[in-house]
């Protein structure tokens, strides 16, 4: 985003420079004016024109070769029937469906993008099945309804921007009666996490003195403060090593539930209760997710997943730490309630409410919301 965009958004007017018809220079709010809906959504969709992420999705083989194999997986289903992409990017999910056959294929895309995904689907030979419409979904108008929605909606810990939303207000109203939802459902995922990485920053103070011999051991509560003790949603890869307990479901969205999206509102999540599998630091919890697409001819329900014991996807895990480490014993108990919601002053923004107790020590609660 540009400054002058930037500045705009946070007067609420023109920065034009000019001054006022009675001569006096205009004079700046003491606070910035708080952006509307309209505007934060506007800067959402202006962050994906930028060629950089979509670059990151497309790279992003899991994720990729997971819906060009539940849509070839789908194949009978899609075969002369009409889809609806949201969120449609550089077009790469509509082609994938056009290419098995669907009759038409309407690629919504509300960020400029657009345009390039209109010049890749030309590129390819198809304009003639995919129709690529600029706007959001809650305003752009199908021709008709359609019998398959595929969209890749999923973002940080799930629910993190809220495109969701679009896709159920697409259910709603376009997707025909027993219509095709690809991906249909998704789980969300909680485990208690030793995190290594962290382990070895908040560490390292203690190893100063041993490579330059100066004691620095002292710094290392206020690294803990730093790195731990905010508030922030951090998003990181771990690996299957770091998790500290059986990983537990606490969320299931099954995207043709007619009550979801009031659910998304009033928080999505659960309550754990886990058992340590051995002795060390409790840094956090880690969340993530999986998507299930439906089965088609394939022999089970294609999953893609974004958990530290499978291959890593852009999506990575989202990591909510403690104030300071809890050492944890084998079969230490650890219990709580995890809720997910979006922000108060920003739909788009994810924020998590967690409630936990580690044995018989005080339950403890701590909020989290994701940096803008």
């Amino acid at each position: 985003m540009s400054l002058s965009v930037k500045r705009k958004l946070e007067s609420g007017g023109d920065d034009d420079g000019e001054e006022d018809g009675g001569g006096e220079e205009r004079a700046a709010p003491i606070f910035p004016l708080r952006r509307t809906k309209g505007e934060r959504d506007q800067l959402y969709y202006e962050s994906y024109s930028d060629i950089s992420v979509h670059e990151e999705m497309l790279s992003d083989r899991v994720r990729t070769d997971a819906y060009r194999q539940a849509i070839r997986h789908n194949q009978a289903a899609l075969q002369g029937k009409t889809v609806l992409d949201v969120g449609a990017g550089t077009g790469i999910l509509s082609i994938f469906c056009a290419q098995v056959g669907a009759r038409r294929v309407y690629a919504v895309e509300a960020s400029a993008i657009w345009q390039q995904a209109q010049e890749v689907v030309k590129l390819n030979g198809l304009e003639d099945r995919v129709q690529v419409l600029p706007g959001t979904m809650e305003t752009v108008q199908l021709p008709e309804q359609v019998d398959a929605i595929v969209s890749e909606w999923m973002g940080y810990g799930l629910l993190h921007e809220s495109m969701l939303s679009s896709v159920l207000h697409a259910r709603t109203k376009w997707l025909k009666e027993g219509g095709l939802l690809l991906p249909a459902s998704a789980d969300l995922f909680l485990a208690p996490i030793n995190d290594h990485m962290l382990e070895l920053r908040l560490g390292f103070w203690s190893q100063v003195k041993q490579s330059y011999g100066v004691d620095m051991s002292c710094l290392e509560s206020f690294a803990t403060r730093c790195l731990m003790g905010r508030s922030d949603i951090v998003v990181e890869s771990l690996s299957g090593e770091d998790v500290l307990a059986r990983p537990q479901m606490v969320a299931q969205l099954n995207l043709a539930h007619l009550g979801l999206e009031q659910e998304l509102q009033t928080g999505v999540g659960g309550r754990f209760s886990f058992s340590s599998y051995g002795c060390a630091p409790l840094h956090g919890f880690a969340l993530w997710f999986q998507v299930t697409f439906p089965a088609g001819d394939a022999e089970k329900p294609l999953v893609l997943s974004t958990s530290p014991f499978q291959q890593a996807t852009h999506w990575k895990q989202v990591l909510l730490y403690l104030n300071e480490p809890v050492q944890v014993e084998q079969d230490t108990q650890i219990t709580g309630e995890v809720t997910l919601l979006p922000a108060l002053d920003n739909h788009r923004l994810l924020r998590v409410q967690l409630r936990y107790k580690v044995d018989d020590q005080e339950e403890q609660t701590k909020d989290f919301a994701m940096p803008e």
